[in-house]
């Protein structure tokens, strides 16, 4: 099934949500096309090629979330391939890495991810209340268009409207609901961190750039959020 949604944008971006039956779909075609997307939510992988751009969402186990992306990890391993922009969010951002401990905790065995950005998803240990549930701060570690965001002059060139890129996040606050976090084998695929007891990586990257992820929530994360979205939708306007 897909749903199409316009914008008055003179020129948008054509972003994809993908309908897995996992993930807060409503939220984050909200928060996309306030920042000038034009939405398709679809179950219909053929129907990613033909976007700009391509939103995972998530909510839930790690097991199920990476099953029922089954049928879509050869489409998206395509799109990563071309080059298209892919943005995981929360379990979307789990499952663009390699595998996970919560299969593990739940006595479900050795579960693959898409294994997209190498590396695993691990258990808070500590002290901490899990799952974090709330609003914490993000802390850029290193330049990414979807936390500085893209070129402005660049930017306008594609815009119409000559809209500047939403910018940087850092030191500004988003909100998480999660109990495990990604650890990439490569340290350069962290974007950005997050206190919790620990340091951990709150936003991920390839090495390429194109395949990122976000392990808060920006569709529930106000001006924040925003300001990712927009910066996602810029990006795929510069491919």
């Amino acid at each position: 099934m897909s749903q199409q949604t316009d914008t008055t944008e003179s020129e948008t971006a054509s972003v994809v949500v993908v309908d897995y039956g996992l993930g807060n779909l409503r939220s984050v075609t909200r928060g996309l096309e306030r920042v000038g997307a034009t939405v398709e939510i679809t179950d219909d992988p053929e129907a990613f090629a033909a976007a700009d751009g391509i939103v995972l969402p998530g909510v839930g186990a790690f097991r199920e979330g990476v099953e029922n992306a089954g049928p879509y990890r050869e489409a998206l391993h395509e799109a990563a391939e071309r080059g298209q922009p892919l943005f995981g969010i929360c379990l979307g951002m789990q499952m663009l890495l390699t595998d996970s401990e919560e299969a593990d905790h739940a006595g479900e065995g050795d579960v693959k991810g898409l294994d997209l950005i190498p590396g695993t998803n691990v258990r808070f240990d500590g002290d901490q209340k899990v799952p974090q549930m709330g609003w914490n701060e993000l802390n850029v570690e290193r330049e990414h268009p979807l936390v500085d965001g893209v070129d402005t002059v660049a930017s306008e060139t594609h815009r119409a409207d000559g809209a500047a890129s939403g910018g940087s996040v850092d030191g500004e606050y988003a909100y998480f609901v999660h109990s495990y976090y990604a650890e990439p084998d490569d340290d350069t695929a962290v974007v950005a961190t997050t206190d919790y007891g620990i340091d951990f990586p709150s936003i991920v990257a390839n090495e390429e750039g194109n395949v990122f992820g976000t392990q808060f929530h920006p569709e529930k994360s106000g001006e924040t959020g925003l300001t990712i979205l927009k910066n996602f939708v810029d990006i795929c306007l510069e491919e």
